[in-house]
């Protein structure tokens, strides 16, 4: 199956974004080219440069359709509000933590949402070449090629869990109630590997604390289309605009979602 001309259209920016500003910089960073933004959240020169890129690009494509970009949001918030309308949605450097260090995974993702929902979404691996794409109703597809979400096979199911976020109680039920159940590894960093792993047979389920829609709403989305699970934890969708909610979880089948999100309530 071919790209569609949107797909394709999504595909070169992103591939021509990071072949200009990204690879060359990867573990080529200059001196001041990486700020922290916060605890544990840098930023680099690459991100506002995708961004700034993305933003001009995705707007010429679409005039009108209003953008919200990761870094936008961080010098003012209330680009937020864009987020219940139509818009685009830039994760300009998905795993930027690890770009900064010189690791991969590292990405960029895009969405396209309207009235909350995200509709249409894009993942870029620019080190694999790995482009993943999906719009709703429509299937969840790798460069053309339509997959279906498929789980390890593995006794025990392997759920990718960070504690990085989790408060003394919550890392306390993991050891209790998970840990027990199945084999528990480590979350890359970096939500435009996570999404793909869930889908392509190399974790069964995965559990976010912070849920960004820069970070989670393509991966959503493509990862329902293949077939897989992702929700809140208590069914409900994710929403791109409901920015206070916390906690999601990904899934490679509804079943294995269902069991995982009810040993975290037994």
């Amino acid at each position: 199956m071919s790209l569609s001309a949107l797909d394709a259209e999504i595909r070169d920016l992103m591939r021509f974004a990071a072949q200009r500003s990204m690879l060359p910089r990867f573990r080529n960073l200059a001196a001041g080219d990486v700020e922290m933004k916060g605890t544990d959240d840098p930023v680099t020169i690459v991100d506002r440069e995708v961004e700034a890129f993305l933003t001009e690009a995705l707007t010429r494509l679409a005039p009108g359709v209003a953008v919200v970009g990761e870094e936008a949001v961080h010098a003012d918030k209330a680009v937020l509000d864009h987020l219940s309308g139509q818009c685009w949605i830039i994760d300009p450097l998905d795993g930027t933590a690890n770009f900064a260090e010189g690791k991969e995974p590292f990405g960029i993702i895009i969405a396209l949402a309207d009235a909350g929902r995200a509709v249409a979404g894009w993942i870029y691996d620019p080190v694999k070449d790995r482009f993943c794409h999906t719009c709703e109703g429509h299937g969840a597809f790798i460069e053309g090629e339509r997959i279906a979400a498929r789980p390890t096979g593995l006794q025990p199911p392997v759920s990718a869990v960070s504690r990085m976020f989790l408060s003394p109680e919550q890392s306390a039920m993991v050891d209790a109630r998970l840990a027990p159940h199945y084999t528990l590894v480590d979350i890359p960093r970096c939500a435009a590997e996570q999404y793909p792993r869930l889908a392509l047979g190399d974790n069964d389920v995965s559990s976010f604390t912070r849920t960004l829609a820069w970070d989670h709403a393509a991966g959503v989305l493509w990862l329902n289309e293949a077939g897989g699970k992702a929700a809140r934890y208590d069914g409900s969708p994710y929403r791109v605009d409901d920015q206070q909610a916390t906690g999601l979880v990904g899934a490679s089948t509804p079943a294995i979602w269902e069991d995982f999100v009810r040993r975290t309530q037994a």
